[in-house]
């Protein structure tokens, strides 16, 4: 019964130019009214036309008020149920769409928020053939997260989304279309293996001292080392005063990732390979830079640094 529902929705949209009124992109925030609320029977409620039809038949053919008063009440509800489902919907907005980060290939994640200044039961928002319940409060936003698939890397305009509700007795659908104007970047898909990145030498510019746990040497006092590091038994036997040195140097090496290091590889084996080495980065805490055609990135470290790097790799043409 659904897919026959679908395809008849389908023929109503090539057939009637008003369904496909909303299809093209809209800014947000975007906001339900009756013009672009539809509703169409649900098989239960086909289903359940026709009994009525068979009680009115049966009441009037009998005259049995107390069977005919029965099919009115029931009609009455029924009637009632397809306002409620559009009143569901209506004034319902959405009003922000946030993404987070994806590589290409996996599922991205969309969370979408909406609001009314009255509370709203059994709502369900369709994005392909993955669908979400919710509910929301009056004058409170709801936070609805879906998963959208991803191709490749790039910008990937959000889809067309279907709002939609049966309640509060499952005869009716009130329904409608979401063409958000708004896309997501998505991150290349780094390589599976390759040559490792070219750091820097372990000059005195990339070390530092570490402030260790383990006993490294004992030096000579110095004015401000601290009481408890003075090795006693050691200074007996020393004409000076002997510190406990924990500080020792470590080595960490500055990664320059440059696209102009990978001459004989195409654009997206660049881009795939210079991925790879940024999760490499990422995974170790290194700092790295990272020069692109019109972007110079400079030497950093953490997320943040990270997810500037995939992004701007992303929009490499």
């Amino acid at each position: 019964m659904r897919e026959v529902l679908q395809r008849l929705q389908s023929w109503a949209e090539r057939r009637l130019p008003a369904l496909t009124r909303y299809r093209r992109p809209e800014s947000l925030p975007i906001e339900m009214h009756r013009r672009r609320i539809y509703i169409v029977p649900t098989g239960f409620g086909i289903g359940f036309s026709v009994l009525l039809m068979v009680m009115l038949a049966g009441a009037l053919n009998y005259a049995n008020n107390a069977a005919l008063l029965l099919t009115c009440l029931l009609g009455a509800a029924s009637s009632t149920s397809m306002l409620v489902a559009f009143r569901s919907l209506n004034g319902l907005r959405l009003s922000h769409i946030h993404a987070g980060h994806a590589i290409a290939g996996q599922p991205i994640e969309l969370t979408l928020s909406f609001d009314s200044t009255r509370a709203r039961n059994a709502i369900r928002l369709d994005l392909g053939r993955t669908s979400v319940a919710f509910a929301l409060d009056a004058n409170v936003a709801a936070r609805v997260k879906l998963a959208l698939p991803t191709a490749r890397r790039g910008w990937q305009p959000v889809p067309r989304l279907r709002l939609w509700s049966s309640w509060p007795l499952g005869m009716f659908r009130a329904w409608s279309w979401l063409n958000p104007d708004q896309s997501v970047l998505v991150w290349p898909q780094p390589e599976v293996a390759g040559p490792p990145p070219h750091a820097l030498a372990d000059d005195s510019r990339n070390m530092r001292l570490h402030q260790g746990d383990e006993l490294a040497t004992l030096r000579d006092y110095r004015v401000g080392d601290p009481r408890r590091h003075i090795a006693w038994k050691a200074s007996a036997h020393h004409h000076s005063l002997l510190v406990k040195d924990f500080e020792q140097p470590q080595s960490r090496p500055q990664w320059q990732l440059d696209w102009r290091q990978l001459p004989g590889l195409g654009d997206e084996a660049r881009i795939a390979r210079l991925a790879r080495w940024l999760n490499e980065a990422q995974a170790q805490r290194r700092h790295y830079s990272l020069w692109l055609p019109g972007t110079d990135i400079p030497a950093g470290g953490g997320p943040l640094h990270y997810a500037h790097c995939m992004s701007a790799l992303a929009q490499l043409p």
